[in-house]
């Protein structure tokens, strides 16, 4: 009787330490990249949010970093098929794909990042998400970097200057700006463009102020056309594996989601705008001797006169895809420009 109670005592005692294990145990979440480490969206954006992620957690979920991981529209294959099982890329590598997410690049928004970032996932979640541009992955949020600019070898007086100048374009709306100044577009990562430009592959590209510093543009692009508000904003997605979400519980399931969505897209956009000035201060340092011009009047309003219709264009791209776009477009300028 003795033995038989003792036995049944140390099955309890068995099964309470397995359970106490399980609820205990730590599951690594891969986050792959193909930015550098001294990247923003690496130094910053992705520590903060797996620290958010830690502590939501209560420990039960961290973040593990890989780096290098090819080019980036890579990723979102790479998180579908289980290599990773999150990461963050940028629509305009996967032309024909992503057409929705265009909205908040389209030019003139006149707003920084973090704005049109909070403006980009309300209105995602609001139109866009229905379309399922993304399917296969769970977005995490949205983002853009800061207003894009010319960064060139040789300086210009004009846009008409930049006339089949070989430009490093990412695609998006960078796509469309290049074919309206008559540029000849170079597809490449952004990580590729210090190369592309030591060895004279390209004469330029458009691109935030921040890659100044962070690609070492100041280096090899010495000339920098700043527009007034940017040429335009980039679009980005943050996403994770269904297939791992699934695995975890539903209540780190629900603390991974609460410590995305907009709270990461202002943390996100604000990130990549304190890199555009830290870029600025590089590009101005005496030793770098990059020569930064902000257009004039008469260069602005050639800038105005060309962007003229991309509003309509972006509709008719998006006819198919079964959402209201003008009022979304709309919505998007409404919340950036009036973002606190």
């Amino acid at each position: 009787m003795i033995k038989r109670n003792f036995l049944k005592m140390a099955g309890v005692v068995a099964l309470g330490m397995t359970f106490s294990q399980l609820s205990f145990a730590e599951t690594t979440l891969t986050v792959g990249s193909w930015l550098p480490p001294t990247h923003a969206q690496n130094a910053t954006v992705w520590p903060t949010w797996a620290q958010w992620v830690e502590k939501a957690t209560e420990g039960r979920v961290k973040i593990k970093m890989e780096y290098g991981l090819g080019h980036p529209k890579t990723m979102f294959d790479l998180v579908e098929d289980g290599a990773v099982d999150a990461s963050f890329s940028y629509h305009g590598y996967v032309p024909g794909r992503f057409k929705l997410t265009q909205a908040i690049e389209i030019p003139l928004l006149g707003v920084n990042a973090e704005a049109a970032s909070v403006a980009h996932w309300r209105v995602f979640n609001k139109y866009f998400a229905k379309a399922n541009e993304h399917e296969g992955l769970e977005i995490l949020t949205l983002f853009t970097h800061g207003p894009g600019q010319i960064h060139l070898a040789e300086p210009i007086s004009s846009l008409s200057d930049l006339k089949s100048r070989k430009i490093r374009l990412g695609g998006g709306i960078q796509g469309e700006l290049g074919k309206r100044m008559g540029v000849t577009a170079v597809g490449a990562p952004a990580t590729k463009v210090y190369e592309m430009m030591q060895q004279g592959v390209i004469d330029g590209i458009f691109i935030p102020m921040g890659e100044q510093k962070t690609l070492r543009l100041k280096e090899v692009a010495k000339n920098v056309v700043a527009l007034p508000g940017g040429m335009y904003l980039g679009s980005f997605s943050m996403f994770i594996s269904p297939d791992f979400m699934a695995k975890i519980s539903e209540k780190d399931r629900a603390a991974i989601r609460a410590v995305s969505g907009e709270k990461l897209a202002a943390m996100a956009g604000a990130a990549w705008d304190a890199a555009d000035k830290a870029g600025l201060i590089a590009a101005r340092d005496a030793g770098v001797n990059v020569t930064l011009v902000k257009a004039d009047d008469k260069m602005a309003q050639e800038f105005r006169d060309l962007t003229q219709g991309m509003d309509d264009a972006w509709f008719k791209l998006v006819a198919d895809r079964g959402v209201d776009a003008k009022a979304a477009l709309a919505e998007i300028r409404k919340i950036a420009r009036s973002y606190q």
